[in-house]
Formats: C-alpha cells, sequence, structure tokens
C-alpha cells in the first residue's frame, strides 16, 4: 500500500493533485539516477595512469617542518578491490584562498569518512603547500580526512582540475587497481558539464543544495561562504 505524504485533512485538492504530480516526477527523476548511474558503472577499463607522487604531512605540520612524506597514487589503495575516490580542492597556485564551495563540500566528507572508508578510500588533493593546507585543515576542523599536497606531480593537470597558467577547478575522480597492480581512472566529473551548465555536475555530492531544493525559495543564488555572521 502506497503510504501519504501526510495525514493532514486540511490540505486542498489542487494541492493533492500538483503533489501526486511532484511525486511521479521525483518517481521518475530516481529512475533516471539509477540508470545513470549503471551507465558510470558499466563504463569499460579507462586509460592506465602513472603512479602520482603526492605530498602528506601530519596534522600539526607547520610551515618548514620536515620531513614531509612521499606517498603515490598506488599506496593511497588500502586492499584489492576497494576503488579510490579523490576530492580535488581548489587551493594552491592561482587559488591563493580555498574555494568556498570546495570548503562546504569537504566540511560534509569529515563527517562522513567514516562511513566511506568502509567501501572506498578516500582522499582530498590540492595544489597548496602541505603546511598551508595543514593549517586550513586545523581552521576547519578537517580531522578525519587524508589530505595529499600535488607537489610538481601533473596530477591535477592530467585530471583536468589545473590549467596550464595553475587556475584550479573542483573535480572528483574516481580509480581502480586491477590484479597486476595498474592503476586505472575510472570516472572524473567536474562542477561544468556544457557550455551553458558550469555549476550543476557535482550537485549530488553535498546535502546543502538538495535540502534547499526541498523549499518553497530553493536554493536561489545562495553561494557558500568560508564563515557566516551569527
Amino acid at each position: 500500500m502506497r503510504m501519504r505524504e501526510t495525514n493532514l485533512t486540511n490540505e486542498s485538492a489542487e494541492y493533492r493533485a500538483r503533489r501526486d504530480e511532484l511525486r511521479l516526477a521525483e518517481v521518475e527523476e530516481m529512475r533516471q539516477r539509477e540508470r545513470v548511474a549503471e551507465l558510470r558503472r558499466n563504463l569499460p577499463p579507462g586509460a592506465a595512469v602513472e603512479d602520482y607522487v603526492f605530498q602528506e604531512g601530519p596534522a600539526d605540520l607547520q610551515v618548514g617542518d620536515e620531513p614531509l612524506r612521499s606517498v603515490r597514487l598506488n599506496e593511497l589503495f588500502t586492499g584489492p578491490n576497494r576503488p579510490l575516490v579523490v576530492y580535488h580542492l581548489m587551493y594552491g597556485k592561482k587559488q591563493t584562498s580555498a574555494c568556498p564551495m570546495c570548503t562546504m563540500w569537504i566540511d560534509g566528507y569529515n563527517g562522513v569518512a567514516h562511513h566511506l572508508v568502509q567501501n572506498v578510500d578516500f582522499a582530498i588533493a590540492a595544489a597548496a603547500e602541505p603546511a598551508m593546507l595543514r593549517a586550513y585543515a586545523r581552521q576547519r576542523g578537517w580531522t578525519n580526512l587524508r589530505l595529499l599536497s600535488c607537489g610538481d606531480s601533473t596530477f591535477k593537470y592530467d585530471l583536468a582540475s589545473e590549467d596550464a597558467e595553475g587556475n584550479q577547478d573542483s573535480t572528483i575522480s574516481v580509480f581502480v587497481r586491477d590484479s597486476d597492480g595498474t592503476i586505472r581512472h575510472s570516472y572524473t566529473t567536474h562542477p561544468w558539464m556544457t557550455d551553458d551548465i558550469n555549476q550543476r555536475g557535482i550537485d549530488l555530492l553535498t546535502p546543502v543544495y538538495n535540502m534547499l531544493d526541498l523549499t518553497p525559495a530553493g536554493r536561489g543564488d545562495w553561494y557558500a561562504e568560508l564563515s557566516y555572521r551569527s
């Protein structure tokens, strides 16, 4: 038996009719998301990628501290048959301060990281120097995330989250590792999807916009900030 959305007896006939129309659209949206997810899961093997080298430091890393630890992409996989998900933070090079929108995304990832790692390996990669990245993480309270500086590697450029001039873009990438150790690129997406859709490509990865979309006012032109007035 299909449950009604509410038990309010004073809803108008117009409201109920429009709400049922919306429900059917929501069902179709869910089914379309499932179709998209299936297409994503069924992509053929992606290109082999190099074993990029990142820089990593302890949570209390300060500018000038030594030593830093070099870690390869291969080392981010903690076991067989575990995909690796990397969020590309817009911070470093031309992006001299951290992106507010990326920050909102990562604030959320920090809260759910212990759930994510039950199924995938997860890391944040930025162009910023390790000490800068760690200082920002301390400011934001990011205590549950693996934070990597891309250093001199071409990782961000190759995955199109950085251009030749050092401009940054928010991006998320997925990698898999074959049984012979070959690392393959599985999937990457950005906020831009087409020339006329340049903001919505990773919306599903944060609850904030999706929560706002439930309300009559919607998201409007709201944009995240690094801090808000109380």
